[in-house]
């Protein structure tokens, strides 16, 4: 035997009996540049092999060896994992819905359908699910990310031991990405001190283009490559650029440097468009083609009906599902509307229909890049419809600022909405749709996104192709899912072990059940093998166990959000209980004829909350907007500012909201005047900035799009240093009232005055001040003005400060409460409790 051969062999029996942990599948010659090897995926990273060579004294005598590049097993799919947002069961046509989505027709044509996929009612929560293959509580996300709490259950910290499919992915040598909606972010983890690694990147995605928060304007979006903030839109006329449309662009791009690069790896892609979350921002093009079907001009109940029609007919629902009388008591039947509120109407919901159709377009341009770089046929297309159900938080009525909402304005007078109808859908509108169309979308369930124990928050639809392994083409899927097997799915699909440790730290189980099974026409009928599963939400909470589903009458409508919250979620509810397997659509509660079941469910709920880290269970709402969380400003109560920053975000910037302030800015006037921003935080939607207009000093209140309150001097600055200063004193007793289950100390009124150089200058009264945010997606900017501006009618962004910025100073007085405060907010609480 030859020399090269010997030491060939000697090579491939180190790399199997040296490091069995890359020598699982070994291709080309071991040692060689080309080798590759796949893992057992029990130890992330793998640990790296020993050296397989032969050294002696010259290079001449010796045999060089290289570690063998890691790749999944032979045959492992492309994934691309598609979630769309707030789109209940009765949105796309693929399901029974009027709003042509082509695109998952055809993936529903190539692949199946499934009708009992479940998500856990609410954005961050089920998008942490889906990516860890965990409870969302058990992932820290058990409400979004900006209501966090500093429980394990709600800290929305995923923690190291439930690793993500990124990571397991990129590990195990595919090119993984992630597009669109990043929500599993900590609020107070966003900003560019970092850390990161609860940021995309840091999670296993190593490629990153989308927003970080629950939602964006899609015009002006604070949009990130990696971690680093862009603004590709800058320069282009307003309604021509979107990013519905650049994150496809963006993706395809991706995948195919990723392909002409190596043709032979993988990839994983995570793609999160915003649509069809608030604001519902589709293209003109796309408004013209939905306007011009007249698919709602006969209404919400008539739609509805339709739909349900629809969906006997193709056979996604049973023939004998019922579907609950409209709910007159708390959304108005159509034929009792007025025609200005018709006309409103029917302009959003064709905007949210424009925006959906848009969105399934621009998926289908993905997919088909896919197909066009030859790599579908080999490629597990999931294409799951909705985080959630339709969202109701635009209230009985719309809004044209869904940041008011968030503030308790959640039933603007349409009259005061027809202001924006000409713009409904563009940049001048953060817009949502009555909750009419919500209940209607979410046909054949009722209630909404939020309502975990109503199917209308919790029951999604999806639809999955891989034209190299499904073959039962076009045929319907009716076992459990929920977002949480996705995760082990895709990893048999791979043939990709979960891992037992990933940098050192042993990993806690996959909580889902793969769904694979699912895939093959025998199996089209058999039973479930996810028999049991938890949901709760904001205290509404439900059990579903190998048909049954247990129940909690809902208590609120989803815009109903800042009153006491209920202070005994387990116990202080009526308890319903539904038998899916012969109602499916969760009409017939007959609890009352089974109390047992009732008692049994009910404690299988609550070993089901312990498992998974469910307690304590919390009803409110709101009041966790503005819950202590551990973001950078925490506890301080001087900010200091010495040069121009931007793009710090809301939950990492100082909060002015319920509190008594002081900003002070020391400025250098040049000869000539100055103008321009100093400091201003939100946007256009709802937020402050201090800045210079025609060299007078302006501090200016936005007060959710609806009112400007404006503080001016009488004068412009002459040359030289100035000290610019407002200074804020609020007449309410503070945030700590929430404490108490109690929103008294919010929103009360205040008194601001302009100074300069220590002389008043301008002082007014607000009647109200915001209780809870500013417009998300808008940062924290010194200097300059990102994005869109406080006030359209003094400046345009960026709007940059011509003076020399020397410092800017915040001080912040909180108020603290008095021993009769508490003493009052307690026996008030008590007495809650009592009627409760």
């Amino acid at each position: 035997m030859k020399l090269s051969a010997l030491l060939f062999s000697a090579a491939t029996l180190t790399l199997l009996t040296i490091a069995p942990s890359l020598a699982q599948q070994t291709t080309r010659a071991a040692g060689s540049p080309s080798a590759t090897a796949t893992i057992d995926g029990k130890q992330l990273p793998p640990p790296d092999p020993k050296f397989g060579g032969v050294i002696k004294d010259d290079a001449l005598q010796s045999k060089p060896w290289w570690p063998p590049r890691v790749v999944p097993p032979e045959g492992a799919p492309n994934v691309l994992l598609i979630i769309t947002d707030d789109a209940g069961f009765g949105v796309p046509s693929t399901f029974g819905g009027v709003i042509p989505t082509p695109t998952m027709d055809r993936i529903a044509n190539e692949g199946l359908r499934y009708n009992r996929i479940f998500s856990t009612a609410l954005c961050s929560p089920t998008r942490a699910a889906l990516i860890t293959g965990r409870n969302h509580h058990s992932a820290g996300f058990g409400v979004i990310s900006e209501q966090s709490t500093g429980f394990p259950g709600y800290n929305s910290i995923i923690a190291k031991d439930k690793t993500t499919i990124g990571r397991i992915l990129l590990d195990n040598g595919y090119a993984t990405s992630w597009f669109g909606k990043d929500h599993n972010t900590p609020a107070f983890a966003a900003s560019q001190v970092g850390p990161f690694n609860q940021w995309p990147t840091g999670m296993g995605f190593e490629y990153f283009y989308g927003f970080v928060g629950g939602d964006a304007n899609q015009w002006e979006p604070n949009l990130f490559r990696n971690t680093t903030q862009i603004y590709p839109f800058l320069g282009k006329p307003p309604g021509t650029w979107n990013l519905v449309t650049a994150m496809a662009d963006d993706a395809i791009d991706w995948m195919t440097r990723m392909h002409q690069t190596d043709p032979s790896k993988p990839l994983f892609i995570k793609y999160a468009p915003g649509a069809t979350h608030a604001p519902h921002h589709p293209t003109k093009e796309w408004v013209d083609k939905i306007s011009a079907m007249h698919l709602f001009d006969d209404g919400y109940e008539k739609l509805r009906e339709r739909i349900f029609e629809n969906q006997k007919r193709l056979g996604v629902i049973p023939n004998d599902t019922k579907l609950a009388p409209w709910p007159g008591n708390i959304l108005k039947p159509w034929d009792q509307l007025s025609a200005e509120e018709k006309k409103l109407f029917i302009r959003q919901v064709e905007v949210f229909a424009a925006y959906a159709a848009y969105n399934d377009h621009e998926i289908g341009r993905v997919i088909q890049a896919f197909e066009d770089l030859g790599k579908l046929d080999n490629t597990l297309v999931i294409y799951i419809n909705g985080d959630n159900g339709t969202s109701a938080e635009g209230g009985p009525l719309g809004t044209p600022n869904e940041v008011a909402f968030f503030n308790g304005l959640n039933e603007l007078p349409v009259d005061v909405q027809m202001k924006f109808y000409d713009v409904w859908g563009t940049e001048q509108t953060y817009n949502h749709m009555s909750a009419g169309w919500s209940w209607a979308f979410d046909t054949p369930f009722d209630w909404f996104k939020q309502n975990a124990s109503r199917l209308g928050g919790v029951n999604q639809n999806m639809v999955v192709s891989w034209p190299a392994r499904i073959k039962d083409k076009g045929a319907l899927r009716e076992q459990f899912v929920h977002v949480i097997d996705v995760v082990p799915t895709i990893l048999e699909a791979a043939q990709i072990a979960a891992p037992e440790f990933v940098d050192g730290i042993k990993q806690a189980p996959i909580e889902g059940t793969s769904f694979a099974y699912t895939f093959d026409g025998p199996n089209a009928k058999v039973p479930s093998r996810h028999q049991t599963q938890y949901f709760e939400m904001f205290g509404q909470w439900a059990l579903y166990h190998d048909g049954w589903m247990l129940s909690t009458k809902v208590n609120r409508a989803p815009w109903q959000a800042f009153g006491p919250a209920n202070p005994d979620p387990l116990n202080n509810q009526v308890l319903q209980l539904y038998d899916l397997n012969k109602d499916f659509s969760q009409s017939d509660d007959i609890a009352a004829a089974n109390p047992q079941k009732v008692k049994e469910m009910k404690e299988m709920f609550i070993a089901e909350a312990k498992k998974y880290q469910v307690f304590p269970l919390d009803a409110s709402v709101a009041a966790r907007i503005v819950a202590p969380r551990p973001n950078i400003t925490a506890g301080r109560k001087e900010f200091v500012y010495t040069r121009p920053m931007t793009g710090l975000p809301q939950g990492d910037s100082p909060l002015l909201l319920n509190t008594s302030y002081t900003i002070t800015a020391d400025i250098d006037v040049p000869q000539g005047g100055a103008e321009g921003i100093m400091l201003t935080s939100g946007g256009r939607f709802a937020g402050y900035g201090l800045y210079l207009l025609k060299g007078k000093p302006v501090f200016l209140w936005n007060m959710v799009d609806l009112e400007r309150i404006k503080w001016e001097g009488p004068d412009a600055l002459s040359p030289g240093r100035h000290t610019v200063e407002f200074d804020f004193k609020y007449d309410g007793i503070g945030a700590e009232t929430l404490e108490y289950n109690n929103f008294s100390g919010l929103a009360q009124p205040g008194t601001g005055t302009l100074k300069v150089d220590g002389k008043d200058v301008a002082t007014k009264r607000m009647a109200k001040t915001l209780p809870m945010i500013l417009q998300w997606d808008e940062s924290f900017d010194i200097g300059s003005d990102t994005l869109t501006g406080v006030n359209d009618a003094d400046y345009k962004p960026p709007f940059p400060l011509t003076a020399k910025l020397n410092r800017l100073t915040i001080k912040v007085d909180r108020p603290q409460l008095s021993p009769a405060d508490i003493k009052t907010l307690q026996a008030a609480m008590r007495e809650k409790a009592k009627a409760d």
